[in-house]
């Protein structure tokens, strides 16, 4: 089980294959408060199953409030996020085709939650508003996302994205050369 205490939510992950494509699936437990924000996924389907609680999802430019048994098919490109505005734990299953490296960034986020959450810094702020701020968006864009939430002071969303794929690539070097 993966923990990210800044977002609030609980996730396991597990791989399957249905018509010779595979399937990333992440059964996530999402806490009062909590939920991610604004993203796409340039290449990525997901399908989310709730199965308990009242999450709301965006999925384009609108949140839409779910109970169990619904679902809600996020196609590639499309702008997304979910949020547990409830009192109860959210819980539902997400299916990502084809699963991209969205497990790991899942699960890289939630380590540098972690570290936030035991007080660890991260370092003097850089071009966002903290380095926790740049290594996120580093971390996104290293995996494909595209962060559609505002950078301190970055400018327009084009320019966002040019900046976390710049910090993707400073964040690769930085790594090559501290080993």
């Amino acid at each position: 089980l993966t923990e990210d205490p800044v977002l609030r939510m609980r996730s396991r992950f597990w791989r399957t294959t249905e018509d010779g494509r595979e399937i990333l699936n992440v059964e996530t437990w999402v806490d009062p408060g909590g939920g991610v924000t604004a993203h796409i996924h340039p290449a990525m389907d997901e399908r989310f199953e709730v199965l308990e609680g009242h999450p709301q999802f965006l999925s384009g430019h609108s949140w839409k409030d779910t109970q169990p048994g619904q679902t809600v098919l996020v196609p590639p490109g499309t702008r997304h996020a979910f949020r547990n505005r409830g009192r109860d734990v959210a819980h539902f299953v997400a299916q990502a085709t084809p699963p991209s490296t969205l497990q790991e960034f899942l699960e890289d986020a939630a380590g540098l939650s972690r570290a936030k959450a035991q007080g660890k810094r991260l370092g003097r702020p850089t071009i966002a508003k903290s380095k926790e701020a740049a290594v996120r968006a580093s971390l996104a864009a290293g995996h494909g996302i595209l962060k559609t939430a505002k950078l301190a002071g970055v400018g327009s969303g084009t320019v966002q994205r040019i900046k976390a794929e710049t910090l993707a690539f400073l964040s690769a070097r930085e790594k090559e050369t501290s080993q």
